[in-house]
């Protein structure tokens, strides 16, 4: 018998393991694997049982990692992680001059698109692919070599190549207010509008940024969207006042199409990380438009 199978363990409850310490819950990742949340358990259980170890914290709605089973998420994560990059590119066929790159919605359409011209005019020999969604990189269903991405939302066991700092401030249409005119006190008198508050999306809510600002009151209440692209394209349209991250907002304030109504700001250190899927770091073609990105965006600071 060799050291893997008399060492490894059960390899049918390492997929359960997986999707449940992602989602911190049984029955989500029940849903994600098409499986009952029974069965689910059961691998759970058998998994700790075979490592005497317990891996979770039992709650009534939910569950929490322990220390030991954090360690084996990172280990688990990061070894599915290489065989899934592995496994695609192995699919795909792709050529060896195509890099993907996964990038936010609203940083393809006002970031990314109108600097492209110029990588292709540096780069002839790269096809660079962009890849836009809005959901975070815990559910990328699709292979890709670099990622760019707002550091507060999830990006599971991947860690950043590197970050550049972004600034968060309200933003709306100039028919809603004037740039400048109003104070944390009058965002009562506006209607107000919000991103969904899902901690397993990452986006920054309201509440979150008047209490890191410092100022006062509850977050106000108004409509709610289901992601940040709908959130601007509500502002432009003049529905109200949203928060606005600074690195893809330069086309929309340069033209005035949104306007900036108070001057409080909250700068976040690691604002916009960019990801490379598991052994893409080193390949050339993804190491140049690795430079690339961190050359450009240190070229535009918020």
């Amino acid at each position: 018998m060799s050291r893997l199978r008399r060492t490894l363990p059960p390899l049918a409850s390492l997929l359960p393991f997986e999707a449940a310490a992602r989602r911190q819950s049984f029955t989500a990742a029940a849903a994600e694997l098409h499986l009952t949340q029974a069965a689910v358990s059961r691998q759970i259980r058998a998994l700790e049982q075979d490592l005497g170890v317990s891996l979770f914290t039992r709650q009534h709605r939910s569950v929490a990692l322990t220390d030991a089973g954090a360690e084996l998420a990172r280990a688990i994560g990061n070894g599915l992680e290489t065989i899934a990059a592995t496994a695609e590119r192995l699919r795909s066929r792709r050529d060896n001059d195509d890099v993907v790159l996964l990038t936010e919605i609203y940083m393809s359409m006002y970031w990314l698109i109108p600097r492209l011209p110029a990588f292709h005019d540096s780069h002839p020999q790269i096809r660079l692919r962009v890849n836009a969604s809005t959901q975070p990189l815990t559910y990328a269903e699709e292979s890709f070599d670099l990622a760019l991405q707002c550091g507060t939302r999830p990006a599971g066991v991947l860690a950043p190549v590197f970050s550049v700092p972004d600034e968060v401030f309200p933003v709306c249409s100039p028919a809603v207010a004037a740039a400048g005119s109003l104070s944390a006190a009058d965002l009562a008198d506006y209607p107000i509008l919000h991103c969904r508050d899902d901690p397993q999306d990452g986006w920054l809510t309201w509440g979150e940024w008047l209490s890191a600002v410092g100022l006062p009151g509850p977050a106000p209440e108004g409509s709610v969207f289901d992601n940040y692209p709908v959130v601007l394209q509500a502002a432009v349209m003049g529905q109200g006042i949203g928060l606005g991250w600074g690195r893809g907002l330069e086309h929309l304030l340069a033209t005035g199409q949104l306007v900036r109504p108070m001057p409080d700001y909250l700068t976040l250190p690691r604002g916009l990380s960019v990801y490379a899927a598991p052994g893409r770091a080193d390949d050339a073609h993804t190491a140049t438009v690795i430079d690339w990105l961190a050359d450009t965006l240190a070229a535009n600071p918020t």
